[in-house]
């Protein structure tokens, strides 16, 4: 690839957001459907358009050792498509808010951290102190759950998938935290926050972070007909005083509209909100508004 020049064009990369960031989202154009994820020097592109974008090219010289791509239309396991630079052919780790995480380019359409996280995941590691206890629900590998562990938490990640679950453990041992002193289950979120009920189980803090749309057996869950009920089964088991992190990955639900689900989900349970805020996605992905996220703190 041809090395970068400092063209206009240029202005368009997002810089590293720090220096212990490695991971992040460094091209962004929702309008022409162009996305590049940034995975210490190796670049996953997804795209709206069956093609490659080629004005990329000139724009990865000197910046991406690697580049990937993979059309948005693709089924969600296929594996993107080698384009240009060295070939990725085992995990790798990278880092972010000062914690590492290994990346699988072979996973498909999900590469084993979503970026557009990574200010609720720093949130989380410096609102959680030692001792508390965390559960991370739909926590794919984890990403939450090492930032409570490093922060001293007892965490509980929970997750349908077993590989994903593994992937968690090896996030944890590759930032020397010992699995064994976390717990983790394996199963429907909804199953396992009754389990947790009748337990007489609680927590200090509880992410919520699920997929737009799942389906179990005959039970279906959309983030824009049924939070309202996860939220509900989710504050029960929140301590006095802890909080929960909501968020929701969907384009047709409003802010507002999530907000008042959330409430409505808490107020069932006759639990009221003492502080609410609503943090925003990392800079560079302006222009979208498709994660909301909120976090509340209850008593």
């Amino acid at each position: 690839m041809a090395e970068l020049q400092p063209t206009v064009t240029l202005k368009r990369l997002f810089p590293s957001p720090a220096p212990d960031t490695t991971a992040w989202r460094i091209y962004h154009d929702a309008a022409a459907g162009v996305w590049v994820d940034h995975f210490d020097g190796r670049w996953l592109v997804q795209t709206q358009a069956p093609t490659f974008p080629d004005f990329l090219h000139p724009l990865a010289g000197g910046v991406a050792r690697s580049v990937y791509w993979r059309p948005r239309d693709k089924a969600a396991a296929t594996a993107p498509t080698h384009v240009a630079g060295e070939l990725v052919t085992e995990r790798f780790a990278v880092r972010e808010n000062g914690a590492s995480f290994l990346i699988d380019f072979s996973a498909g359409y999900s590469s084993g951290i979503f970026l557009d996280q990574r200010l609720n995941r720093r949130r989380v590691g410096e609102t959680v102190r030692p001792g508390d206890r965390i559960l991370n629900t739909f926590a794919y590998t984890g990403g939450f759950s090492v930032m409570a562990a490093l922060a001293g938490a007892e965490t509980t990640t929970a997750d349908l998938s077993k590989t994903y679950l593994n992937w968690t453990w090896d996030n944890f041992t590759l930032n020397g935290l010992d699995p064994a002193a976390h717990h983790g289950v394996k199963g429907d979120v909804f199953e396992w926050l009754a389990t947790f009920a009748r337990q007489g189980r609680t927590f200090h803090g509880i992410v919520l972070d699920p997929p737009t749309f799942s389906r179990n057996g005959r039970v279906t869950f959309r983030t824009d007909r049924d939070y309202a009920a996860l939220a509900a089964l989710a504050v029960a088991l929140v301590e006095p005083g802890g909080w929960m992190l909501c968020c929701a990955n969907t384009l047709g639900l409003t802010s507002a509209q999530f907000e008042r689900d959330v409430i409505q989900g808490i107020k069932s349970r006759r639990r009221r909100v003492v502080s609410s805020e609503s943090p925003s996605m990392p800079p560079e992905f302006g222009g979208d508004e498709y994660l909301k996220s909120l976090r509340l703190v209850v008593e």
